[in-house]
């Protein structure tokens, strides 16, 4: 397999067990891939799918069928396969994520909340700490947080927070749920600047982008979602 992100007719529906299983579908025959070096934004209006797609790439929901392939250790190896452990494994090594919402530690430093993942492939904690420095002060985070707990941050600094931990390590592949649309455009602009560089890295992104102005300047490619809609819909 060439391309590090690989998707092939999967499928996605929730079953409703409080309204007698009723069955929910959300996406069915899900079709691309994501090349090294190349930005690939999920299109399409709210509730068509977008973010279930990125939630089943990164082994958040599972699959009603289909294959999401991606390459460890020199392997392609099947996410929507994996066991439990397969995906922590694959977290930690080939997909990051940079969700909407950043999931706050109590008691945890912002700058220590941004190094652990690093810290989580064996790398100095010191160095580690260095680099989550240099990207919070790109992204503008005031130096009187980085010691504290991003719990009480505005929705921007934790979000800041949220990008920094997200491109601090290499993963070949790199989801991005909405990670501008609490900042300023300032800072949108110091994000698309760390989008560019990834891609000239060779990292595969994929990413949701509602802002157009953040998505014409980082975008290669556009996949209308609506053209995943399950047969019931399509009609």
């Amino acid at each position: 397999m060439s391309d590090p992100l690989v998707v092939s007719g999967v499928a996605k529906s929730f079953t409703m067990h409080l309204r007698g299983g009723l069955r929910l579908p959300v996406v069915d025959n899900v079709i691309f891939r994501v090349a090294r070096g190349e930005c690939v934004v999920l299109g399409g209006p709210s509730g068509a799918g977008k973010s279930s797609i990125l939630k089943m790439l990164y082994g958040n929901y599972a699959v009603d069928g289909g294959e999401i392939l991606v390459t460890h250790d020199g392997e392609t190896v099947d996410l929507a396969q994996a066991s439990p452990r397969q995906v922590l494994q694959l977290r930690r090594s080939v997909i990051g994520y940079v969700s909407q919402f950043l999931r706050t530690v109590p008691r945890v430093s912002a700058l220590d909340v941004v190094a652990e993942p690093l810290i989580a492939r064996g790398q100095d904690a010191e160095a580690s700490r260095q680099q989550a420095s240099a990207l919070l002060e790109r992204l503008n985070l005031p130096h009187a947080l980085w010691s504290l707990p991003p719990a009480t941050f505005s929705g921007g600094e934790q979000q800041r927070v949220n990008i920094a931990r997200g491109f601090i390590t290499e993963h070949p592949v790199l989801l991005l749920d909405e990670p501008t649309a609490s900042l300023d455009a300032q800072n949108r602009r110091v994000v698309i600047a760390m989008i560019e560089e990834k891609k000239r890295a060779g990292t595969a992104l994929l990413g949701i982008f509602h802002d157009e102005e953040v998505r014409e300047a980082v975008a290669d490619r556009i996949i209308d979602v609506t053209a995943f809609r399950p047969a019931r819909e399509a009609a």
